[in-house]
């Protein structure tokens, strides 16, 4: 089961690389490198140097023998990010290793042989690009073999509080200061933003406002300007008619928890609903009531 590739796809910033060491950390594998590679930062001679690593004299520069992430990664996990920005020679080589576990270094005729567990991710809609030729068919199926989706932070606004109280948590530990606090009006904030950069995007708007709070309450004018403008010109709700409903009734809930501060019982009377269906829907939006008290 370990041994099993895994295509991970979502937006940029959506935490790829987080689940692949997590993958790798509850494998079997556990107790042996995770190597990860940027495969899209890199032109085709440098990423193949990389990966299959070279010999002395294989080019220009190359004055000692390398080994490559796949050797480092033997026994281990080694993590593909931007797979689908490879050149069509890097495929070539890259589906022997999946189906064969060998390589050669470049300049060298010496087969090495790895047991490597590869994860990779993209960005890109791999099947479309299949379907354009621009990626080898029989190398997404040998990558696809478990597919994981993560989606958008807009797919997942329940989430943006959570994640948000974890990033803040994380930058106040990494700058040793404590008892900073995201005022309830700027979680608002937060949830109704579309986060096109996704949780990158979230984790620096979160260290730009705790860098810019002085009475350790961060404030809505502590975030970035292109988040307030969104909020304020009504652009940060977009969707389906079923995501526009589930906004509204999500501020019905908010504006009644704030009036009844916080008690749910209260704001379910004031609403018409029961305290069971309050309780369902304050779940459902990642609603903490205790922060109107």
């Amino acid at each position: 089961v370990t041994n099993m590739p895994v295509l991970i796809e979502g937006e940029s910033g959506t935490g790829k690389e987080l689940v692949a060491s997590a993958i790798h950390n509850e494998s079997l594998r556990a107790n042996k490198l995770f190597v990860p590679v940027n495969c899209g930062a890199l032109p085709e001679s440098l990423l193949e140097s990389e990966l299959f690593g070279h010999v002395r004299g294989a080019f220009t520069g190359a004055i000692r023998d390398k080994k490559g992430r796949f050797e480092l990664a033997n026994g281990g996990t080694i993590f593909l990010d931007e797979i689908g920005d490879i050149s069509p020679a890097v495929q070539v080589k890259l589906l022997r290793v999946l189906q064969e576990g060998k390589f050669e270094r470049l300049g060298s005729e010496e087969t090495i042989r790895v047991d490597v567990r590869v994860i990779s991710a993209t960005n890109k809609n791999l099947r479309e690009e299949v379907k354009t030729g621009r990626f080898r068919e029989d190398l997404y199926y040998r990558l696809n073999v478990v597919p994981i989706h993560l989606p958008s932070l807009r797919e997942r606004r329940n989430d943006i509080p959570i994640l948000a109280e974890h990033c803040l948590k994380k930058i106040l530990e990494d700058n040793n200061r404590k008892d900073v606090v995201i005022a309830p009006e700027t979680m608002d904030f937060l949830i109704s933003y579309d986060w096109p950069g996704n949780v990158r995007e979230l984790e620096n708007c979160i260290e730009r406002a705790v860098l810019l709070s002085s009475d350790n309450v961060i404030h809505g004018h502590h975030l970035p300007p292109t988040l307030q403008t969104a909020e304020a010109s009504g652009t940060a709700h977009r969707g389906t008619l079923d995501a526009t409903l589930a906004n509204i009734e999500r501020d019905l809930i908010l504006d009644a928890l704030k009036a009844a501060r916080g008690n749910k019982a209260k704001a379910a009377r004031a609403l018409g609903i029961s305290e069971r269906i309050m309780g369902l829907r304050v779940k459902k939006y990642g609603i903490d009531p205790k922060r109107f008290r």
